[in-house]
């Protein structure tokens, strides 16, 4: 008998905020294929068809109002949107049963875990990041604490947790109090089918460098923990030592401003662009047109992008922290950098920029490395823990009270 599962998201295709939505749809698709039924809860709009099936995947979305830029206003927002996805999930129970209730990340811990006690069944919880890891620790003023207090209360109340690294196996059980045993390290997927150029890859790299310069590609959520001071602090000693060198900065985010003031100070501006938000086909194509992708991040539980750009061909540097250690395991696939050093940064980035024969080398070996991140094998070792728990005996347990 094939299990039955109810994963929430506050996102999916096609409202993508971030990786989470990608995430959630590549890993759902995955378990249809090995024969599981996967019925997402997730937020729409009035645009969005409410309840259709694509690719196996039953999706359930309830309507909400445009996600507010505030964030106190936006914590607001997500207690509205756990309300009405419990109210839908639970209607959803009146119709079929569910062997586990799968949540994803804080944002939607109250319906997950409410859903799990009403419907009686196990709740599984993948932690992606959080909110102590991204603040290093800073989170004693609201709205730091009061989502700290949600994930901590998440973690605690889960029957079991998934993390991306053992990085974040190590951290969660830390930072939440929780034993390492109730936490299985599962690594996130990569499908290089899904990373196609599109256009003239030509004519694109002609608009950001010429033949004779190098280009280096920063992107990600311009945000501090993402570390891209560190790289701009790099680039005037790579650009007076390996000579014609540009940069590109792809992304968006609340520290866009002061990097681009910094990049003003550091007399950059004319070797580079800040490009803003782009969608995924532009940046796919970024990936193949750029010489070096740097991932200098401070705080790092994964590391997709430098999974992505190492599987589009493109050579990548990337801070020795968190799960970029485990991305980038040796000097083979990718370089490792001494995190928060933007001196050997500095010189890590002119080497690769001035050895054509370490790029040549790089690239080949991550060809392979990357076929470990298979999402087949993310399917196939997250339904191993839907049938674990789906077997433990006695019911969920009453889901404690969260926290103010």
């Amino acid at each position: 008998m094939s299990q039955r599962i109810l994963i929430l998201s506050w996102e999916y295709p096609p409202i993508v905020a971030g990786g989470l939505s990608r995430h959630v749809c590549k890993l759902s698709e995955a378990l249809v294929a090995q024969g599981v039924e996967v019925h997402v809860l997730t937020r729409g709009g009035s645009e969005h068809e409410q309840d259709e099936v694509r690719a196996g995947v039953h999706i359930h979305r309830v309507v909400e109002k445009e996600m507010p830029l505030d964030l106190d206003v936006f914590v607001g927002w997500v207690e509205g949107m756990n309300a009405h996805m419990h109210a839908a999930g639970r209607q959803l129970g009146k119709r079929m049963r569910f062997d586990v209730v799968h949540g994803h990340d804080w944002l939607v811990a109250g319906a997950a875990a409410g859903l799990a006690e009403r419907l009686r069944c196990r709740y599984l919880t993948t932690i992606h990041a959080t909110e102590y890891g991204r603040h290093q620790g800073w989170v004693d003023k609201h709205p730091q604490s009061y989502i700290h207090g949600i994930e901590t209360w998440m973690a605690r109340r889960a029957d079991h947790v998934i993390t991306c690294s053992h990085y974040m196996r190590d951290h969660v059980a830390d930072v939440y109090d929780i034993a390492e045993s109730k936490v299985t390290v599962i690594p996130n997927g990569i499908d290089p089918a899904d990373l196609q150029p599109v256009g003239d890859l030509e004519e694109l790299r002609a608009r950001f460098a010429p033949p004779d310069e190098r280009l280096v590609l920063l992107v990600g959520r311009l945000v501090y923990e993402k570390g891209f001071q560190l790289a701009l602090d790099a680039l005037p000693q790579v650009i007076r030592r390996a000579g014609k060198v540009r940069f590109l900065v792809a992304g968006a985010g609340t520290h866009e401003a002061e990097l681009r003031k910094q990049a003003r100070r550091l007399g950059l501006m004319r070797h580079g662009t800040f490009m803003g938000w782009i969608g995924d086909d532009v940046l796919h194509s970024l990936y193949r047109i750029a010489d070096l992708c740097v991932v200098p991040s401070i705080y790092e539980p994964f590391g997709l992008v430098a999974l992505e750009a190492m599987a589009s061909g493109c050579p990548c540097i990337v801070a020795d922290t968190g799960g970029l250690r485990e991305v980038v395991p040796d000097n083979d696939a990718g370089l490792r950098f001494r995190s928060r050093d933007p001196r050997a940064l500095a010189r890590m980035m002119q080497r690769v920029l001035t050895d054509d024969a370490l790029r040549d080398r790089l690239v080949a070996e991550a060809s392979t490395h990357v076929l470990r991140f298979d999402w087949a094998d993310v399917a196939e070792r997250t339904g191993q823990v839907y049938g674990e728990l789906a077997v433990q005996p006695g019911s969920a347990r009453r889901a404690n009270r969260r926290p103010a």
